[in-house]
């Protein structure tokens, strides 16, 4: 008697996003310095976050750098599309923090977002939702420039990777390991972070001494 042998199948995109997914975002930290880099990225100098139930319920962050456009917002939930690489030699020459194009799918894939933002010259803003990987309409809204994106349940759909996460607490700190990297790294820019409707940190623009003073002190 021999075992049946499985045929090799294709996965379905929205398989292979939840499988993809657990290389990007294993915690709600991984979540937090994804958002932030493409924050960063998109010429920030304020940055706001709101963190609830350690991650797991609610991942908030506002940003007031460029925003995304029109035909750019849909994109950025696609794998593999990205504004910070066109050609090869790109790869040469990378000076951003997330290049990827597989942070927004991935996080989409496995939990509730929504997104607000608007590019400076625009007349108004745009709203745009993904729940499980599955996209919303795109809808025109009153906004200021920037980005607002809100990352809810996180794991709703994958049970098993939510259950190994670990208490509140733990992954509250999790994420300010991640968080005091990027306000010692970038002390030109304003952070505030509330955590569970708690200010933690309200960090105004100084340099790296005073910085870490307010980080540490």
């Amino acid at each position: 008697m021999t075992d049946k042998i499985n045929k090799i199948q294709i996965l379905s995109d929205t398989l292979a996003n939840k499988i993809a997914a657990g290389e990007v975002v294993e915690r709600p930290a991984s979540v937090v310095k994804e958002l932030v880099e493409n924050a960063i990225d998109a010429g920030a100098s304020h940055i706001e976050l709101f963190i609830k139930n350690g991650g797991k319920l609610l991942i908030h962050i506002i940003d007031n750098g460029c925003g995304l456009s029109e035909t750019d917002l849909p994109l950025a939930f696609e794998r593999h599309a990205t504004s910070k690489i066109k050609t090869e030699t790109d790869l040469e020459n990378i000076h951003s923090l997330g290049f990827r194009g597989e942070a927004l799918p991935s996080i989409a894939s496995v939990a509730h977002v929504d997104i607000k933002t608007k590019e400076k010259d625009a007349a108004t803003g745009l709203v745009f939702s993904v729940i499980g990987g599955k996209a919303g309409q795109l809808k025109r809204i009153a906004s200021n420039m920037g980005t607002s994106i809100e990352i809810k349940n996180l794991f709703f759909n994958t049970p098993a990777r939510r259950k190994f996460l670990k208490s509140d607490n733990a992954e509250n700190q999790q994420i300010l390991i991640v968080l005091k990297r990027f306000f010692l790294a970038y002390p030109s820019i304003e952070f505030n972070l509330n955590i569970d409707d708690k200010k933690i940190f309200s960090l105004k623009p100084s340099d790296l001494r005073i910085r870490i003073g307010e980080v540490f002190g």
